[in-house]
């Protein structure tokens, strides 16, 4: 019954499932390991999202994203002594339905993260969530203008050429700079790209906003999430 009701409210809203795709690819991770106790061994399964503690407006973004694609609330915990945020769901059935009919990995993501193709048609969804979670806008000033800079790195993955297939499509002027041990660092610069990417992708983590407020652009944000349609239980 569940699977039922997730496969819906995915295939019915695949754009917001793509952003939280984007955002697993990012920050985010799928676990699955054994531990022995009492000679008993017990299966865990795990999904973890972690954040800054202070980006507030975005972890609740992303808990009504959780909560309206799978009926579900995120566990949301601080780490003490330090400003990071965990969200966790320990639903064996949801991680493994994630897993087995979306292609989305168990950690590692090194060299065996995917978008996967269901998502392929929402890759600017995607990357919302990546760059959210895992990219950064950088503002200077040049001859007393404000110029931007829109960065984010990607390890070495099949995602690696997947991101850098979507900048060539769509005509964004990107740099691809390789980084140590197969990681490369994708960028966009100038108010020319950050133009492009407010038209075509946009952000939802109020700390890139608020970068890019009086750029005289306003970027794409996908508000309360990408025009909801819910499926019920029992539908």
């Amino acid at each position: 019954m569940e699977e039922k009701f997730w496969k819906q409210n995915i295939e019915n809203n695949l754009a917001n499932f793509s952003e939280f795709v984007g955002i697993l690819l990012g920050d985010g991770s799928l676990s699955y390991y054994k531990t022995a106790n009492k000679g008993k061994i017990k299966d865990h399964y795990r999904l973890k999202i972690t954040l800054d503690s202070r980006e507030i407006q975005y972890s609740e973004h992303i808990k009504i994203l959780f909560l309206t694609l799978f009926n579900i609330t995120l566990i949301d915990k601080t780490r003490k002594n330090e400003n990071t945020r965990d969200l966790f769901c320990f639903r064996r059935h949801l991680i493994k339905f994630l897993v087995n009919k979306y292609g989305l990995i168990y950690s590692p993501k090194w060299l065996r993260a995917k978008i996967p193709d269901i998502c392929i048609p929402y890759m600017p969804q995607v990357i919302t969530g990546y760059f959210d979670t895992d990219g950064c806008v950088v503002k200077t000033k040049n001859n007393g203008k404000d110029y931007f800079r829109l960065e984010m790195k990607i390890s070495p993955s099949p995602m690696q050429n997947q991101f850098i297939e979507f900048f060539k499509k769509s005509n964004f002027n990107a740099r691809i700079i390789k980084l140590d041990k197969g990681k490369i660092k994708i960028q966009l610069n100038g108010r020319k790209e950050l133009e492009k990417w407010s038209r075509q992708i946009g952000f939802n983590n109020v700390r890139h906003l608020k970068k890019v407020a009086g750029s005289g652009f306003e970027p794409l944000t996908c508000g309360s999430l990408r025009k909801f349609r819910m499926s019920h239980p029992g539908d």
